[in-house]
């Protein structure tokens, strides 16, 4: 099979599954893990009482740019698939996902002195690298949706250019 055999819609589709799949461990983390994280908490730190709360709050409050970030980049696949990923669309999705992989380092930036805690008191220092390791993935994404955003909005410039001069 060459790539003249495939189909345009085939790579999309696949790549529009596997952002769906994307979303199903962070929903069953946050349905089964995430109380569980907040009670242990509020065992740790019983001297506040509103730790649990926090916990829960600041840890589903990440997952709300998540999913915009997936439900863009299911957009962006869409613009793909019809032909229109040379499109300010596309240049705003990229923007948007952007900006979320940003909205979720800061937050889990400012979340690390908590983790810190629970890591030490619990002697798990694996705790303190899913915290990094979810800083570093989110900078990552932002810093490849800056460049192909950058790209994209080249690519659309040199398009228009050659469009006005034919």
């Amino acid at each position: 099979m060459t790539y003249t055999d495939v189909k345009t819609g085939e790579p999309a589709l696949f790549l529009k599954v596997a952002v769906i799949l994307l979303g199903l461990p962070i929903l069953a983390l946050c349905l089964f893990f995430v109380p569980g994280m907040a009670d242990y908490a509020a065992e740790i730190f019983t001297d506040f009482p509103l730790i649990e709360a926090l916990v829960l709050i600041y840890v589903y409050g990440t997952t709300i740019p998540f999913y915009f970030a997936l439900y863009q980049a299911y957009q962006l696949l869409s613009f793909i698939d019809k032909n229109k990923a040379f499109s300010d669309l596309s240049v705003k999705a990229l923007k948007r996902i952007k900006h979320c992989a940003l909205i979720i380092s800061i937050l889990y930036v400012i979340f690390m002195p908590l983790i810190y805690i629970l890591a030490e008191v619990d002697d798990a220092p694996g705790l303190i690298l899913i915290g990094m390791f979810i800083i570093f993935a989110s900078t990552v994404i932002a810093v490849f949706a800056a460049v192909l955003q950058r790209l994209l909005q080249e690519a659309i410039h040199i398009k228009s250019e050659n469009d006005l001069t034919v």
